[in-house]
Order: C-alpha cells, then sequence, then structure tokens
C-alpha cells in the first residue's frame, strides 16, 4: 500500500484502506493534496476555492475518529466538489463573478459525503451556470487540460475532471445537465457517471434545471467512481425526483461480471439544430472500443436510439434554469451578455412551453427507450471532437458560441431530458488527447453500466494512464 500511495497510483479505495490500517493519516493525505493543488494545481487553474485550514481541521477530526476505532466508507479520504455545490462556510457562485454571501448548510449531498467521512479540500472550477462545454470564464480565468495545457478540459465539471486526473484528488463530484460530468470525463480520461435523476441529492434546489441536471463522481476508475456514487447517493425528503434504491450497492455491481449483453453502437449525432459532424478519428476510438465488447462476449450491432424532436424539449428547460439561476446572484449586469442572452430566452420559453417540454418526456422516454427492446446497452460517442483549444468560445455572440459547443459536444443532452443513467469511459487517445465513449442505459441501470465499464477497464487499463502534468500526492 505504501508504494501505491508513494507513486500516485492509490484511488479513492486504497486511501480509505491505507487510513484503516494506520499505513497513513489523513493530515498527511491532506496535505499532500493541498500542496499538490497549490503547486501542479497552479498550472490548470481547477480550483475556485481551496480549504487549507478547514480541511486540515477536518483531516485533524478524521485522524482521531481513526484513533478511536471508527470507520466510514471515505474516512479522512480527501475529495473535491464543484463551485456549484453548497459548503457550510463558502460561497457558491457557480463560476461568476461578484460579491456572493456565504452559505450557512452544506447542500444534501455534501452532508451525506460527509457522514461518510470525506474531507473536501476545495470547491472546482466551472463556466457560468455550467452552460458551456468549456471552462473559462472572469470569475476564475482558465482552467487547462493536464493533458496538454494549450486545451479545455471540457466542461461544465472542467475543475473537477481537472484535479482528478492531475492527481490532484483521488475523486470529486460534478453536476450534469447536458454531459457536463462525461464530456470533462471523455477529455481527460476518466471514468464519469451521470446517474438516474434523483439518485444523487440536488437539495437545496427540489430538483436542478427542471429536472435536467444531477450529481455525479468522476474517477480514474470505475471502482473508485462507484465508491463516490454509494456514499452520494441519497434524497432529502422534500426533493422532487426519487427513485427507487438499487438492488446492490453500486460498488457490488461494479464487482460482479455483468453476463452476456446485447450493445447497440450508435454514432447517429441528435438533431440539435446547428450541424455537428463526428470526427473520424473519434469514431475510430469507439469503434474500437466495440470491437473490443465484441471480444469480452457482448453481441455487438449497429443501431441508433430514435432522437427525433427531443431537442425541443431540452431548451425550454436549460434556458428557464438559467433564467432562475440569473435571478440569484448579486448583479446580474456583469454576467456574459450570452448567459443574460440565455435568461431572456428562458424568459420567454417559460410558463406554458415549459410545461408542454415537461409533459412530452413520457412520450420521449418511450422514443428513445424503444432501442433497449432488443439491446441492453447503447454504446456512443461522448464527444464528436478531440478537446478544443483554450479560447475556443473567445468573443463569440451566443449563436455562434452554440453552435462551436453544439459541433463538439452534440450527443450527451438526450439522456438529461430523459433523467436516465450513462457512463463515460476513456476510447483512447486522439494525438494525445483523450476521448471517450459513453455507455447508456434504460431507467435506473447504473448496476449494468458499472459492471459492463470495470470489464472494459480490466482490459484497456485506462486508469494506468498518466498526463504530463500528475502529482504524485
Amino acid at each position: 500500500m505504501s508504494e501505491l500511495l508513494e507513486g500516485g497510483t492509490a484511488g479513492l479505495a486504497d486511501r480509505a484502506a491505507a487510513l484503516a490500517a494506520g499505513d497513513v493519516t489523513s493530515r498527511e493525505l491532506v496535505q499532500r493534496s493541498l500542496d499538490a493543488i497549490d503547486g501542479v494545481g497552479a498550472q490548470l487553474g481547477a480550483f475556485r476555492r481551496v480549504r487549507h485550514e478547514a480541511a486540515l481541521a477536518e483531516a485533524d477530526a478524521a485522524d482521531a475518529a481513526l484513533a478511536r476505532g471508527e470507520r466510514a466508507p471515505l474516512l479522512g479520504v480527501p475529495i473535491a466538489v464543484k463551485d456549484d455545490t453548497d459548503v457550510a462556510g463558502e460561497t457558491t457562485p457557480f463560476g461568476c463573478v461578484g460579491d456572493f454571501p456565504v452559505v450557512e448548510q452544506d447542500a444534501e449531498v455534501v452532508r451525506r459525503l460527509r457522514v461518510a467521512g470525506a474531507v473536501i479540500v476545495g470547491k472546482t472550477t466551472t463556466p457560468e451556470f455550467g452552460q458551456w462545454p468549456f471552462t473559462e470564464g472572469p470569475g476564475f480565468g482558465v482552467t487547462r487540460n493536464p493533458w496538454n495545457t494549450d486545451h479545455t478540459p471540457g466542461g461544465s465539471s472542467g475543475g473537477s475532471a481537472a484535479a482528478v486526473a492531475a492527481g490532484l484528488v483521488p475523486a470529486a463530484l460534478g453536476s450534469d445537465g447536458a454531459g457536463s460530468v462525461r464530456i470533462p470525463a471523455a477529455w481527460t480520461g476518466l471514468v464519469g457517471v451521470k446517474p438516474q435523476r434523483g439518485r444523487v441529492s440536488t437539495w437545496p434546489d427540489a430538483e436542478a434545471f427542471n429536472g435536467l441536471t444531477c450529481n455525479g463522481p468522476l474517477a480514474r476508475t470505475v471502482q473508485d467512481a462507484a465508491l463516490l456514487l454509494d456514499a452520494a447517493t441519497g434524497n432529502h425528503p422534500r426533493e422532487r425526483h426519487r427513485p427507487p434504491a438499487p438492488a446492490e450497492s453500486f460498488a457490488a455491481a461494479a464487482a460482479r461480471e455483468p453476463g452476456r449483453l446485447r450493445i447497440a453502437l450508435s454514432t447517429a449525432v441528435p438533431f440539435s439544430g446547428p450541424p455537428a459532424r463526428l470526427d473520424p478519428r473519434v469514431r475510430e476510438q469507439v469503434e474500437r472500443l466495440g470491437a473490443v465488447l465484441e471480444g469480452l462476449g457482448h453481441e455487438v450491432t449497429p443501431a441508433d436510439p430514435s432522437y427525433g424532436l427531443v431537442g425541443l424539449s431540452f431548451v425550454p428547460r436549460s434556458t428557464a434554469g438559467v433564467r432562475e439561476w440569473a435571478g440569484r446572484v448579486p448583479d446580474p449586469a456583469r454576467l456574459d451578455h450570452r448567459t443574460r442572452e440565455n435568461a431572456r430566452t428562458g424568459a420567454l420559453l417559460g410558463g406554458p412551453l415549459l410545461w408542454l417540454a415537461r409533459r412530452a418526456e413520457a412520450l420521449l422516454r418511450l422514443q428513445l427507450g424503444a432501442v433497449f427492446r432488443a439491446h441492453d446497452v447503447v454504446l456512443a460517442p461522448t464527444t464528436a471532437q478531440p478537446p478544443p483549444a483554450i479560447g475556443a468560445i473567445d468573443g463569440l455572440s451566443s449563436w455562434q458560441t452554440d453552435k462551436r459547443m453544439i459541433a463538439a459536444c452534440p450527443y450527451s443532452w438526450p439522456w438529461n431530458v430523459v433523467g436516465w443513467p450513462g457512463v463515460n469511459v476513456p476510447a483512447g487517445l486522439v494525438d494525445g488527447l483523450p476521448v471517450g465513449a459513453t455507455l447508456l442505459g434504460p431507467a435506473c441501470s447504473e448496476g449494468r453500466l458499472l459492471g459492463l465499464a470495470a470489464q472494459l477497464q480490466e482490459v484497456e487499463r485506462w486508469h494506468e494512464r498518466r498526463p504530463p502534468v500528475f502529482a504524485a500526492v
């Protein structure tokens, strides 16, 4: 275990085990993480707020609990959460500039992570209200990809992805409203889980972005992602979405063989207005993964979900969510002009159109779910392109930004509309930059997807690859 810790290969589960065995203290692990954030992390701009004193105090409390013989799944392990998540004693600016009030209570998901023993070392960067798959903004500057710092790590959970990929923390929490966990996981070589809607709490919001957004883990291994998902799972009594409890823990599901599955290999781009084209190099890597799955005994056949006009449901819900968040900031005039325009669109599309968009979800589930009559899982590209260069949307109008965003990331958002789970898995490298593929399933199928992802990991060994910017903490 000490070799794993010193070599920087220890993940979430390894560190929890080392702490329980007395091989290392929480203060040592947290201090290493803080040092890495202040050192290597400064190149990446992954953190909006680092909790130096508070995290060390929490580490000391964890060490005292360990000395008393107490045990919890993540007791003393450092992790990070995204800037849209309330942490008591911190602000929640969600990527914006301005003087935000300090919140007094943890979000429900943070409360659950603390019950599991995790130490929150800081809050990671995100673009304004998580709107773009590029983590850049006036509130914090630029977040860079540890595989190539001239490129974005993606977004909107780009800070969480960069922090995990660079080894600053073993895992982190992100949020996903249109691919915001899966996209940065793809572009930084990580496992990223968008769970079933309601699986992980969004409280103090009864739902986030009209049901589009959920919280989920980013980690280097499927096992670590499953462990963090287990710790985060659960709801506040007043939340709108409360799916049935899983039959087993996600860690157990990830450790179990998934059996022979029927897998639909899909590369069709959902209709979303501006055209998007799948980069042939990304297609090659996704099809290669399909061949690997076939070699593992699964039945892999070309088939596409029937997406139809699902985007007509997405736009009112997402822009109405932007409008709601715009009403929470201390000075809306300081928001990006594209954010203000999206908020105005949300005002126009709210009311009856938003109601119709929500009502259409049942029909869209039937339409998208038809693919699962003949298949158990869909394998699709996570993005259409490799990670773009930093500054890809600088100075653009709202329409130009949307075109650039959709060209790069047209695949992930339909599953947010219906609320079903998806798991990004690393698919390989294109010009030295990671790209990913997403395993998609019907309602409450996280266990199956994690088991399949773990089976792929055993062959692909993506967790053994390290980016050029990496801190062995």
